[in-house]
């Protein structure tokens, strides 16, 4: 093959590959990915939207997709769509303006803000109900230990030195002598766990002997210990404290950050029961956020962070005003 043909033979391989590559681009599905707000001039009002419901629409197809709990969302598009081709995005929520962007497909983040319904005005209406002074109440789990007394018991592990073990277990380590295995389990009661649970030689040639098992049951009541005599007998001492654990609810009270009108919050992983006290027409009532987040006075949402803590926001329905 000549110097000319070996350069046409790679050029034609240099054409074929970007091709290939092309087309494979081509085939892979584009996904757009932005978040969707509520619009407002203060950008402390510019709320997360969830639900929300996005289509994508192009002359070649369509996607659709809905924001999660922190406005995200991200729609992937059907195949043969690819980047710089025009887009239009509807966004669809409950008590907003339809939403309609022109856009070009691409891989910037679409930030999208939506315009309520019923727009805030600078003077709250005089016949709003005042929601004010609000703040969160929750209880954690916790546990403490009444210390009930100590347990103390000595037992023997009987044998007699120097006899030979002729392979008739059990034996001592090297299978010289004969040996004898004494298991004991020590019970702290119903309801109660051991503490600093120690065992010791006390009486006789504790040289010859091994503690073999010292562990506790799951629950912490039984203690379990095998011991190894190949010498003469000898008497061990267990010790220990005895405790009774005792768990009980302790109520917390945090205060929640109010931008515009919404409420935020959040909440430790351990917290249950929460519920939020505020005084409402001015009377001091308290509100259980049942598994529902069902508020009368506000729209209630919760989202998981990655250490299973848990945020919360509540925007005020119509009727009411923070104070």
């Amino acid at each position: 093959m000549t110097k000319r043909m070996k350069i046409i033979t790679w050029i034609i391989v240099g054409i074929v590959t970007t091709v290939l590559i092309i087309a494979l681009t081509r085939r892979q599905p584009v996904t757009l990915r932005g978040s969707v707000l509520r619009q407002d001039v203060d950008a402390n009002k510019q709320l997360p939207l969830a639900d929300v419901e996005i289509t994508a629409i192009n002359g070649l197809g369509s996607g659709k997709s809905k924001s999660d709990a922190s406005g995200f969302f991200s729609l992937t598009l059907p195949k043969g769509l690819r980047r710089r081709q025009p887009v239009l995005l509807q966004f669809r929520y409950k008590g907003y303006k339809p939403l309609d962007w022109d856009d070009f497909i691409s891989d910037k983040l679409y930030v999208a803000r939506m315009i309520p319904l019923h727009q805030e005005t600078i003077a709250e209406s005089r016949t709003d109900a005042v929601v004010s002074n609000p703040r969160i109440r929750y209880s954690v789990k916790s546990t403490a230990e009444a210390n009930i007394g100590s347990a103390v018991r000595a037992f023997q592990v009987v044998n007699t030195g120097n006899t030979p073990c002729d392979n008739h277990p059990p034996c001592a380590p090297g299978g010289k002598w004969k040996a004898t295995v004494n298991t004991q389990s020590l019970d702290a009661g119903v309801g109660n766990e051991f503490r600093n649970a120690r065992v010791s030689c006390i009486a006789g040639p504790c040289s010859f002997t091994k503690v073999e098992l010292e562990n506790f049951t799951q629950d912490r009541r039984h203690f379990n210990v095998s011991v190894r005599d190949w010498s003469d007998t000898t008497t061990f001492l267990f010790e220990a404290e005895v405790v009774h654990p005792m768990t009980s609810d302790l109520i917390r009270e945090t205060y929640p950050v109010i931008f515009g009108r919404a409420l935020n919050f959040s909440l430790p992983a351990s917290a249950e029961g929460p519920s939020i006290e505020a005084d409402v027409g001015g009377e001091a009532i308290v509100f259980p956020l049942g598994p529902d987040l069902f508020l009368r006075w506000a729209d209630c949402r919760m989202s998981p962070d990655k250490d299973q803590s848990r945020n919360y926001r509540c925007e005020l329905k119509l009727g009411y005003q923070f104070r």
